[in-house]
């Protein structure tokens, strides 16, 4: 069984990166430095949500499926730092050469990642791997990879199902609640930058573990759809996630469970 790994992060301003390219006076607050990024931005594109290059990687969580296990972690500050995170995001793919389960990611988290592990001097070898690497099943990346669009290796749940077409993308909160999960809760990603000044970094983690499930159960339904899961298999499937889920006390999976219907 080829592992799967769903995965999301959470961004906040390079405030540090952002002093450095405008070279911004040292007594400005963090805040203050955000602010004048969102008005530059607003100026610009008429909305102040900032170029990816300039989004500090503040969580990434995930979700594993392997063999008999299901397991939710996340890789955040402050513990250790944006760098690390990532570092230790992509450690995991060279490791365990999963299936990539995003929502939005060739869009956004994996963009991210790619300008923010340059910036810190991150090694990706396998993530990179496009059929010319030194593995021993190195061509078949060439069929199948984590950067091409098409290829399934990273599947882009949202991407897909909107047959690539920008207009038709649907968001996450919306088709999970529809779908009976519990969608987002108790916060989205434009709250994350005041959550942060306001050290609310536990709820952030929180937060983003709950939407890398919801990405998970999303995906489970699909290959239901899509003929790789039969309806028992992935009733099988269901149940295994929220047995693992009911065995952690942490509030916001006693939450997630709450909201979460049979």
């Amino acid at each position: 069984m080829t592992p799967v790994l769903a995965f999301d992060i959470e961004t906040i301003p390079d405030v540090a990166g952002i002093r450095k390219l405008h070279d911004l006076p040292e007594d400005l607050s963090d805040n203050e430095v955000a602010e004048f990024a969102f008005q530059k931005r607003r100026a610009a594109s008429g909305n102040d949500f900032l170029q990816l290059h300039l989004q500090r990687i503040v969580v990434i969580s995930c979700a594993l499926r392997e063999d008999d296990r299901f397991t939710v972690w996340s890789l955040a500050e402050p513990k250790i730092g944006e760098g690390e995170i990532i570092q230790r995001f992509y450690d995991g793919i060279e490791k365990f050469t999963p299936q990539l389960v995003s929502w939005n990611g060739g869009g956004f988290d994996l963009p991210v990642l790619h300008y923010r592990g340059l910036i810190h001097g991150v090694a990706a070898p396998r993530y990179w791997d496009m059929g010319e690497g030194d593995y021993k099943d190195s061509r078949d990346f060439k069929w199948n990879n984590y950067i091409s669009r098409y290829h399934h290796r990273h599947l882009d749940l949202m991407d897909l199902l909107a047959m690539y077409q920008p207009r038709a993308n649907a968001p996450l909160d919306d088709l999970a609640k529809l779908m009976g999960l519990p969608g987002k809760l108790g916060m989205d990603g434009s709250a994350v930058w005041g959550a942060w000044q306001e050290g609310r970094i536990d709820e952030i983690r929180d937060y983003c573990e709950t939407d890398v499930v919801n990405t998970f159960l999303v995906y489970l339904r699909f290959q239901q759809m899509r003929g790789a899961l039969t309806a028992k298999a992935h009733a099988a499937e269901l149940a295994v996630v929220r047995g693992e889920l009911e065995k952690l006390k942490q509030p916001h999976w006693q939450a997630f469970l709450e909201a979460w219907a049979e």
